[in-house]
């Protein structure tokens, strides 16, 4: 059986974070494990309280990963802390880690900026310099790049300027536009396209952790990082298509859609 990490925070509402990885690997027939970067008390209608873990702490539940049951991917999602960055960042080389899916959480869907531009320098310097792919939406691929992005051409760029930063690939989302949800992966030298379809469903809690997983996961399998996309594209298609409605905001998607 396959086995993959996931290091991020916990969502007390299940539509995201570390349960929404968990609910994700398990959907793909592997085994999860987790290391928890923060408590959060949230639902679908918002972040209530957030509860952050020690640097000390995040390595340590790595450390008891690496040290007893070696991950064939990494998922890293929403880290807010520097101190924590450089503690994942560190072990994760330590430990030769492969298949490191890295989601780079800075802007909330509102268009506020989660966290700062410090924390961002050390996020990039870290862990999107030693990742296999990193999956910004177009907010945060606007801050990575330090350029707007309004079309297709501006994707392509921003991929090229945001490639130098790290040693893998970049998948720019394309969700946020209104007029088409195509995704741009940009592995150095190739652009690859993924046409998006439009599904009319609001509850998309958890949909850019749960898409992350899923590359991982697939990744995991021994797919080349072009199919592992693709795959994954189909796999959250289907957890929306699912249409699950749960709760008085944007609800979460169905990730069992397929069990």
């Amino acid at each position: 059986m396959k086995k993959v990490l996931t290091i991020a925070g916990s969502d007390s509402s299940g539509g995201a974070g570390i349960q929404a990885d968990i609910k994700t690997i398990t959907a793909h027939k592997m085994y999860a494990m987790s290391a928890i970067t923060a408590l959060t008390a949230q639902n679908t209608t918002g972040v209530y309280g957030i509860f952050e873990a020690s640097p000390e702490f995040v390595k340590n539940q790595i450390d008891c990963i690496f040290t007893d049951i070696e991950p064939d991917a990494v998922k890293i999602g929403m880290v807010s802390n520097a101190e924590i960055i450089k503690a994942i960042s560190e072990r994760l080389l330590y430990y030769g880690a492969k298949n490191i899916v890295c989601d780079p959480v800075m802007v909330a869907t509102s268009g506020s900026r989660l966290i700062d531009s410090d924390v961002v320098d050390t996020l990039v310097s870290k862990l999107i310099a030693i990742s296999s792919v990193i999956t910004p939406n177009i907010p945060e691929a606007e801050v990575l790049s330090g350029m707007k992005i309004n079309g297709k051409a501006d994707m392509q760029r921003a991929a090229e300027i945001i490639s130098d930063k790290t040693s893998g690939a970049v998948l720019v989302k394309g969700g946020h536009f209104e007029d088409c949800a195509d995704d741009l992966l940009f592995d150095g030298n190739d652009f690859h396209w993924y046409e998006g379809v439009r599904i009319d469903n609001p509850n998309t809690h958890g949909t850019g952790c749960t898409l992350s997983s899923a590359i991982a996961c697939e990744l995991a399998d021994g797919y080349a990082l072009t199919e592992a996309v693709a795959r994954a594209k189909d796999y959250i298609t289907g957890a929306l298509k699912a249409g699950l409605n749960l709760g008085h905001g944007s609800g979460p998607l169905n990730h069992m859609f397929n069990l």
